[in-house]
């Protein structure tokens, strides 16, 4: 039977509402305000992760990292932690509801994480050569490909304002391509540019199926989703993640060099080996953080959430490495607000529409 986006959104809605993880065994405190806190928590983490990430990965890259699949193994390979919450959650679970997530749905995740570790090296090899807030900018086409992959899979519908923010944000993409000499950081050769423009679309499509997919799976699920089972998802994912950019690493002989690349890193060995466990840290701090916004409201609000913390992605880095922040990147990133807030804005109002009364 075909699903659409709306129909998904409204199942996790409603199972979120009745949601007794969420009030955990507290008889004091509000199940709304507990749920509040965790939006905000939830809120934290991703603007943590989403701002600091890309600036970590683009500072290993800046001064003498050239290990594409271990800074790719970096942001996937700090997933124990997200074992905190899931202890603490089993400590105070309600024994009448299922805690652990099915064979099915870890099956889905593990090919979602296969998926996803291939995405997170293209997104890396992008930050190499690209400048930061470029890389950005370039992400947010991820909403083109999550749109046509929705078509496809899941039968929704294009709508006047999902085709206008489409049209815009490849519109910002042209800009950013043609102003590609004025954009390429010292030493970029213009080969390099342009195949780091290109990967970094590439990440963009496959962090589309991701979300796609991660949605597909929560709908199909036969089993209630409650919080314990999305972080159990997405433990899942950053496994086999992990293994994939591990595996990638090896055979590229990136753990190999990592003594070697400490020596000789721009702001010493210590700095070297910190850069990278904070990317470990960060990098979860995101996906735990979109997994709380997600199950607190809809992926709607966590679309919209993830487009604020682009934009200051950019202006952080901007101001972090100086990068040069040309007049077409600002009209790319005018035109790529533009298309996400029609987007977002046509996505409110289909939900909001009155119901039929019944007589």
């Amino acid at each position: 039977m075909a699903m659409n986006i709306e129909s998904i959104e409204r199942g996790l809605t409603r199972q979120n509402n009745h949601n007794k993880e969420c009030a955990g065994s507290s008889d004091i405190i509000s199940p709304s305000v507990v749920k509040l806190v965790l939006l905000l928590v939830s809120c934290t983490c991703g603007f943590v992760g989403m701002i600091g990430g890309p600036l970590l990965l683009r500072l290993y890259f800046l001064h003498g990292g050239s290990g594409k699949w271990l800074s790719s193994w970096a942001q996937m390979t700090g997933f124990p932690i997200l074992f905190i919450p899931l202890v603490i959650l089993y400590s105070r679970r309600d024994r009448s509801t299922e805690f652990f997530a099915s064979k099915k749905l870890s099956l889905h995740a593990a090919l979602t994480g296969l998926v996803q570790g291939i995405g997170n090296f293209m997104f890396c090899f992008g930050l190499s050569f690209l400048p930061a807030s470029t890389v950005s900018l370039l992400v947010t086409t991820q909403l083109i490909f999550t749109s046509f992959i929705s078509l496809i899979w899941v039968k929704q519908k294009f709508t006047p304002y999902s085709l206008n923010a489409i049209v815009l944000i490849i519109m910002g993409s042209i800009l950013i391509a043609l102003s590609r000499s004025s954009d390429r950081p010292p030493g970029v050769t213009n080969s390099q540019y342009v195949f780091g423009f290109s990967t970094s679309i590439a990440s963009a499509a496959i962090f589309g199926f991701v979300i796609v997919s991660t949605q597909v799976a929560y709908a199909r699920a036969k089993q209630a989703m409650t919080y314990s089972i999305v972080l159990q998802f997405q433990v899942c994912v950053a496994f086999f993640a992990t293994l994939t950019c591990a595996l990638g690493s090896l055979i590229n002989q990136d753990f190999t060099a990592m003594h070697k690349e400490a020596r000789e890193f721009g702001l010493g060995a210590k700095m070297y080996y910190l850069v990278l466990v904070s990317n470990m840290v960060v990098w979860q701090m995101m996906f735990i953080g979109r997994a709380g916004i997600i199950f607190c409201t809809s992926s709607l609000f966590a679309g919209v959430m993830s487009a604020i913390f682009s934009t200051l992605s950019q202006i952080a880095a901007v101001i972090a490495f100086h990068e040069n922040f040309t007049g077409e990147k600002g009209m790319a990133l005018a035109l790529t607000l533009w298309g996400f807030t029609s987007y977002f804005y046509g996505s409110y109002k289909k939900t909001k529409k009155p119901k039929p009364v019944t007589l």
